[in-house]
């Protein structure tokens, strides 16, 4: 809204008023204002929380040894992180950019639906919460919106990065494609000068292969948006963890979209330009500066929790965010730490249904998600069950935990953006 009003402001020659053009201007101010509202409303919306004992009831002991401390804590402390981030966004962001409106549409689908999620847990004292069958609808269904409008939308193009020509036998130049065009090629990492065709992967569909290419698109953006919401939602289980780590993602794919959007820094390391993108520059400036805000309460020791509210929102913010810049074969290095927490989980579970079927309790770690795994004692185990992997026997803090999964989280994001020079 700002950022129009300042525009027609601009056109009297208002002294300021250009500065809202600047993509860097609006996006530094978006992570500042996202950061105060955070921290401000955050501790009243705690308060708010507490008054009303909307507030963690239920820990596993056995699970979590300090858990049972965590009782009383507010929950649902999502809607904090809901509210720093669109505020900043319709108020700098140019709202008519449909990569901002999916990035905000998205973020309210995911929000509702974990907030059911912690409205069932809370109020209805079920800890199950939601049903897993209409979470997985929810989140099916947003992938599918956003694959939608991305496949159909006029406003969604790209300049291809097209060749590399070597200039005296050392320097590179890549070149784009003289006008916008919708496209379905994406960037893989580490391989040199190439993008992955969906259309291409579908080429044994003949004359129909563009729209089977674009189906297998709206496919893998259902699959990329469960996936990380999901994976964001297991991460989310010690103080600080989960807001932490998407903190840094963000700032990565923030770095991901403003090179995206800008022609030069494009053809510098050789990947497509995408018009309007810097949008996203702004949103995840909001997201993160709303995380570091988070922070301040939910930090060790937390003195609220974001619930599926928070969680969920935050992986469906990562997920679309990486479809809308190409970038989503970039995830598995990115959200390195939320991958092998769903695959902790996926083996265990196997691993274990394997064992139930030759009459054998086993599993191959101590606790799932992984984090859990290093906190629990060997005291703590289950005597009749078989571990294939008991380390460590020493268990950690979780501030400890929590702090190496963001080095990692950091190693992974510089690994993610390097890869597109060591192409």
């Amino acid at each position: 809204m700002l950022y129009y009003l300042f525009r027609f402001l601009e056109q009297f020659g208002i002294s300021g008023s250009g500065m809202w053009g600047y993509i860097s201007f609006r996006a530094l101010l978006a992570l500042i204002l996202s950061l105060v509202i955070s921290t401000w409303f955050g501790e009243r919306f705690i308060k708010y929380l507490k008054s009303k004992q909307i507030t963690e009831t239920q820990r596993d002991a056995s699970i979590d040894p300090f858990g049972v401390k965590k009782i009383g804590v507010p929950s649902m402390g999502g809607i904090i992180l809901i509210v720093a981030i669109l505020i900043p966004v319709l108020l700098l962001g140019r709202l008519r950019n449909i990569y901002l409106i999916l990035m905000i549409v998205t973020t309210l689908w995911l929000g509702f639906l974990g907030g059911m999620d912690d409205f069932i847990k809370i109020f209805r004292r079920n800890k199950e919460g939601l049903k897993g069958k209409y979470k997985i609808v929810g989140q099916v269904s947003i992938g599918l919106i956003v694959g939608l409008v991305l496949w159909a939308s006029p406003d969604v193009k790209m300049n291809e990065n097209l060749t590399m020509e070597r200039q005296n036998g050392q320097e590179m130049v890549v070149s784009h494609s003289a006008e916008a065009e919708k496209s379905l090629k994406t960037t893989i990492p580490f391989v040199k000068n190439h993008n992955l065709d969906y259309s291409q992967i579908m080429s044994f569909c003949g004359k129909y292969k563009t729209a089977a290419g674009w189906i297998l698109f709206v496919i893998m953006t259902i699959f990329v948006v469960t996936a990380v919401s999901n994976g964001a939602n297991l991460n989310d289980g010690m103080d600080g963890m989960c807001a932490g780590n998407s903190a840094i993602i963000g700032v990565a794919l923030g770095i991901l979209a403003y090179v995206s959007s800008h022609i030069e820094f494009a053809a510098y390391l050789n990947i497509m330009y995408i018009p309007d993108t810097q949008e996203l520059v702004v949103f995840m400036c909001a997201f993160v500066g709303a995380l570091i805000g988070f922070l301040w309460y939910n930090a060790y020791p937390a003195q609220v929790f974001m619930g599926d509210t928070g969680s969920l929102t935050i992986g469906g913010i990562i997920g679309v965010g990486a479809i809308i810049i190409h970038k989503e074969l970039l995830l598995p290095i990115l959200c390195g730490v939320f991958f092998v927490e769903s695959l902790s989980v996926i083996c265990q579970v196997w691993y274990y249904k394997i064992g139930k079927h030759k009459g054998v309790k086993q599993r191959i770690f101590k606790r799932t998600p992984i984090h859990d795994n290093f906190r629990v004692t060997d005291e703590q185990l289950d005597p009749e069950c078989k571990y294939l992997i008991k380390a460590p026997h020493a268990p950690k803090h979780e501030s400890k935990i929590t702090i190496r999964f963001w080095i990692v989280t950091i190693i992974l994001a510089a690994l993610t953006i390097i890869t597109l020079k060591i192409r």
